[in-house]
């Protein structure tokens, strides 16, 4: 829970019972569990909507010829300058 041992966890409970008093102690855990709950309920709400959303918009994996790259040599030879000339061939 939150990274926090038992040991740290009766710290702050000892601290928040002289801080805040017996009697609003209570009122307070609830409050604050009450918070929380409503919290995880929208997130996973929102999670909810995010997945349907992704599910209808699913897009179909690459192929094998979309996702190779062109060798070095390829890609040399089909290189062209601004002018229109070829770089990947020198010729004089």
């Amino acid at each position: 829970m939150f990274g926090i041992g038992m040991t740290e966890l009766l710290v702050i409970l000892v601290i928040g019972l002289l801080v805040i008093g017996p009697k609003k102690l209570p009122e307070l855990a609830r409050s604050l569990g009450k918070g929380l709950a409503e919290f995880r309920r929208a997130s996973t709400e929102i999670r909810r909507d995010f997945l349907d959303v992704a599910e209808q918009t699913q897009i179909d994996p690459p192929t094998d010829s979309q996702t190779q790259l062109p060798d070095d040599e390829d890609a040399k030879a089909s290189e062209t300058t601004p002018d229109g000339e070829s770089k990947g061939s020198d010729v004089a």
